[in-house]
């Protein structure tokens, strides 16, 4: 009993005080070592902001759509009680997708990987309210959200709801893009939510239990223990990766018979697989793959799915073949979910892929709309757009032409209006601004250099080309929800005293500096205790102390410590004692 007490005391205090969670879990495994830091935020154990009196004036209403990256960054974030927040969501938790892949071959529990989002929100000094439900309508114009709950929620034969707001926040995320390949939907598995990998595991363990039916002979083997993998992307490799691992390591001990009937093939329409990472990750990776007796075929383009066959199309010469396959997974990219296509549509927006914000994450043509993750895409303001006022601006003796000196005391605005001005010196070499608007005045002194606006368009005119999209990757959404809470936390501050760059089209400044993507790396587990790392710098590591690097990033980057602890125990279970291959 002295022992309960003990550590029921020790558990309470970790629950109750988070601050005091700093902690080095260090686990030995197989001769290796795992290393996993991180600082838990400070939370108080206050109550709600709703459970105390009334207040004078009303709260404006934050609704936020979605409890992924994005959506859950965001709420972890934001700190301003002045403000009323509500949550909707189909799910009423926030799950860890990057390790999604593990959980099919049950490396990972499932379980280990998601936290609920009151979990999450309960201890802040925010009013933060959570309903499990899906909105299927985005009025913007009224500021208004139909929704409707669960089936299994529907309690008193209410299904549908409305939700006023001042103050929107889309992280709704995407779906699987299907390229409106015929069969896929019916036949395919999917790699997108917590539930999709556990059907690939059931999967996976029926098509060996079948396999092992005494009924069949070699060939029904072979086509039922063949597994397809559509899309050489990280998600398609790693689980690919996985799902060779679960089976030479733990189901060919359970099922000797059948080694040598599985088959895996990797389908990828693209000339190489991880066409995203460097290219000598993609080349180890194509010939570890070829190793391990996994099946790349690049170049190779799926244009339908039946229940027993896939057809291909070569793309170098247009041949058309099939092959049957036992289990099929769709691993090929994003799309755009219904209810942000019905939105795009209202706004103006009908023929993107995805919602278009401005830098500030602002859904143009929409006020208080913000856009956040893979259901979102920043439209760059281009440089060329905004020349003459930027001209303008920065001749402040109306002169008619641009020194040196004026164009520097603009500079530092420019370069965070427009970050592809940064990144075009960089690529091109240059040390700073004056070597660019040397280039257009040839051999002339610094000091001398005068442009007119004519000179200034042509030094600045290819400085555009360095404009690209941002990755549809979870590190983009979470770095753009822990910005716009961050906004939102000194909203009132920075009306005041706004901290961003000149404003060139108008007067004074925008109120916030607008978000950067800090980009921090990229891992490709590769299975045999191998992962591909490429980190800032154009750094690349290769192998096992990649794989330790992976784990330490992974265990870290947890939302809570509750799932850190429960995911490097899963790791640990399965160094010691295998994957389990229950159905379940």
């Amino acid at each position: 009993m002295p022992t309960y007490a003990f550590y029921n005391r020790v558990s309470r205090l970790f629950r109750d005080h988070p601050s005091f969670s700093r902690l080095l879990v260090l686990v030995s495994v197989s001769g290796g070592s795992l290393v996993a830091y991180a600082d838990a935020s400070p939370t108080n154990g206050v109550p709600s902001i709703a459970s105390k009196a009334n207040v004078d004036e009303k709260k404006k209403k934050v609704v936020v759509l979605g409890t992924g990256w994005a959506g859950t960054s965001f709420l972890k974030n934001f700190k301003d009680p002045s403000y009323e927040v509500q949550v909707i969501s189909p799910r009423n938790y926030f799950a860890f997708t990057p390790l999604l892949p593990s959980v099919t071959c049950g490396t990972v529990e499932a379980r280990s990987i998601v936290e609920p989002i009151r979990n999450i929100v309960r201890k802040k000094r925010v009013d933060i309210r959570f309903n499990e439900a899906e909105c299927y309508k985005i009025d913007a114009e009224n500021k208004k959200l139909y929704c409707r709950s669960n089936e299994n929620n529907n309690l008193n034969g209410k299904k549908e709801f409305v939700v006023d707001y001042d103050y929107l926040v889309i992280s709704v995320g995407a779906q699987v893009n299907t390229f409106n390949t015929p069969g896929v939907v019916e036949n395919c598995h999917f790699l997108k939510e917590v539930e999709d990998a556990q059907r690939i595991r059931r999967t996976v363990i029926d098509c060996f239990e079948r396999a092992s039916l005494p009924t069949l002979d070699e060939e029904d083997r072979k086509k039922i223990l063949h597994f397809a993998i559509v899309g050489g992307g990280p998600t398609g490799v790693e689980f690919a990766a996985e799902l060779h691992d679960f089976v030479n390591e733990d189901l060919v001990k359970l099922y000797p018979g059948l080694q040598d009937f599985v088959r895996i093939t990797l389908l990828e329409a693209g000339d190489h697989i991880l066409n995203m990472f460097d290219k000598r990750i993609t080349a180890f990776a194509e010939e570890k793959f070829r190793r391990d007796g996994i099946d790349v075929k690049t170049g190779s383009m799926v244009i339908k799915v039946t229940d027993k066959e896939i057809s291909t199309k070569e793309m170098k010469n247009g041949e058309i073949s099939s092959m049957p396959y036992g289990m099929t997974v769709w691993s090929t990219g994003i799309g755009t979910r219904p209810i942000i296509k019905d939105f795009m549509t209202q706004i103006g927006q009908a023929n993107r892929r995805a919602l278009a914000t401005d830098e500030w994450l602002r859904v143009e043509g929409c006020d208080n709309v913000y856009a956040l993750g893979d259901c979102a895409t920043i439209n760059q303001r281009r440089v060329m757009e905004d020349i003459s006022a930027i001209f303008i601006k920065a001749d402040k003796d109306n002169s008619g032409t641009l020194t040196v000196k004026e164009f520097k005391e603009v500079i530092d605005d420019i370069c965070e209006r427009y970050p592809q001005v940064e990144l075009y010196l960089k690529n091109k070499q240059m040390h700073d601004i004056v070597d660019l608007l040397k280039g257009s005045k040839g051999d002339v002194a610094k000091e001398s250099i005068a442009l007119d606006i004519e000179e200034f368009k042509s030094a600045l005119s290819q400085v555009d080309s360095q404009m690209k999209n941002l990755p549809a990757t979870a590190q983009v959404a979470a770095q753009q929800g822990a910005y716009l809470a961050h906004c939102f936390n000194r909203m009132e501050e920075c009306e005041s005293n706004p901290e961003g760059p000149l404003r060139f089209r108008g007067s004074g400044r925008h109120r916030f500096r607008p978000f950067r993507y800090k980009h921090l790396g990229q891992f490709a587990p590769l299975g045999g205790e191998q992962t591909a790392a490429q980190l800032p710098g154009d750094w690349v590591s290769i192998g096992h102390s990649s794989q330790w690097l992976w784990y330490s990033v992974y265990a870290s980057k947890q939302v809570s410590w509750r799932t850190r602890a429960l995911v490097v125990t899963d790791w640990t279970r399965r160094f010691v004692f295998g994957r389990d291959s229950s159905r379940i």
